[in-house]
């Protein structure tokens, strides 16, 4: 077997499955789940329609660059979203299986472990645990940027020595960020550039939760937006993107990468011996999602009213407050959040995700400790509840 594999922690969820273990909730009061992000608002009807309208397709091959026309939808949708004067359907978009699939095998793809030492892959902390288990697999070694509050959740970048960084090969950002919220703003994305022209390191944007924001008039910059703002091509710069959050469409599994045609003409060599080719029938549904706005905007809709719920009720008790953008709440705990986590569970049955499980413990210190993640995936309803009873916990604490 592989022996990188030895290096994988245990996924947060099961680390949170084990933690529960045990665990006997309050039997009179309903089980409320916001630990996972999974979007839980309906899937729009125009997206089944398709799909079922497609389900011709199942008679062929999927071509593994995806067909033309989704990838031309895809860059008409980032022409409008980021103002972009021109993408390349052909060179700079490559349609995938969702952005979890797509973050691991670009790992896989862009990792060179020939240059007579162990190459390192930048993550930030708290992260998403593809990151982690893509760079490790690859032979590669990971490094993380700790994000917390102190430092308006942006990256220290000095806590890298400089024989770090000449050994990054890929450095991973998430904006809006998982699970802080923070958006990366033109000075960042300037620095972030200047880091990648100095050392040559591969920037990958992940950004599957680019479209819950707030202010319609305000959508979070994107990478590629960025680079053109500053004047710069694509070079050494991809962006992951997914219709899970933005369309309710988890269980599709439909996104893209787009940025630096080199990058992804190689990408695709990996990609056609990796086999994970797009179904014809996700292909004709995501066409339609990509061409439609409204239903995002509706959706965003949604997540604008629970923010305004549920963040007053936990402003007080545990330091609640709007994220710059996407769907979670990244609360303070007055108690260790894995004792938070469980204890809420079975007074209160509502399940949160310990904040620690989402990080690891760089320059001596956890980021995620003492802090919970909350999804506010459910509807209106089952948040405000939730919300209450966390109130309600809380006080119990005294």
């Amino acid at each position: 077997m592989n022996p990188h594999l030895d290096k994988l922690q245990t996924y947060p969820f099961e680390k949170l499955r084990r933690w529960m273990a045990g665990v006997t909730p309050d039997p009179e009061l309903t089980e409320i789940r916001l630990y996972i992000g999974e979007p839980r608002h309906a899937t729009p009807a125009f997206i089944k329609e398709a799909l079922v309208s497609g389900l011709d397709g199942l008679s062929n091959y999927p071509a593994t660059s995806g067909q033309p026309a989704l990838r031309q939808a895809i860059a008409d949708w980032m022409k409008r979203r980021y103002a972009l004067a021109a993408i390349d359907p052909d060179t700079e978009i490559l349609p995938v299986n969702g952005s979890r699939e797509a973050l691991f095998s670009l790992i896989q793809a862009v990792v060179d472990t020939s240059r007579g030492h162990v190459p390192l892959v930048v993550s930030p902390n708290p992260f998403y645990q593809i990151y982690e288990g893509g760079a490790y697999l690859s032979g590669a070694d990971i490094r993380f940027l700790n994000s917390v509050r102190e430092n308006d959740f942006a990256f220290d970048y000095g806590s890298l020595a400089e024989e770090e960084w000449r050994r990054v090969q890929l450095l991973i950002v998430c904006s809006p960020a998982n699970p802080t919220g923070k958006v990366l703003n033109l000075d960042d994305w300037r620095q972030l550039f200047a880091l990648s022209d100095q050392y040559g390191f591969v920037i990958a944007s992940d950004e599957c939760y680019s479209e819950i924001y707030f202010d319609e008039d305000a959508p979070p910059p994107g990478a590629l937006q960025a680079a053109k703002t500053l004047g710069r091509n694509f070079e050494r710069l991809v962006m992951l993107s997914s219709l899970s959050k933005r369309s309710n469409v988890p269980g599709m599994r439909s996104g893209f990468v787009a940025g630096d045609a080199a990058i992804l003409k190689d990408y695709l060599r990996y990609r056609t011996y990796h086999g994970c080719a797009m179904s014809p029938p996700f292909q004709a549904a995501s066409i339609a999602a990509w061409r439609d706005e409204a239903h995002v905007v509706a959706n965003r809709e949604q997540y604008r009213r629970k923010f305004a719920a549920v963040a007053p009720l936990l402003r007080d008790a545990l330091g609640a407050s709007p994220p710059d953008a996407g769907f979670y709440l990244w609360l303070e705990t007055p108690i260790a959040d894995t004792e938070f986590a469980r204890l809420l569970a079975a007074e209160q049955n509502v399940h949160v995700l310990p904040g620690s499980f989402l990080a690891r413990t760089a320059h001596g210190v956890n980021p995620g400790a003492g802090r919970v993640r909350v999804a506010l995936v459910a509807p209106l309803a089952e948040c405000v509840e939730a919300a209450l009873r966390i109130q309600r916990f809380v006080i119990s604490l005294g």
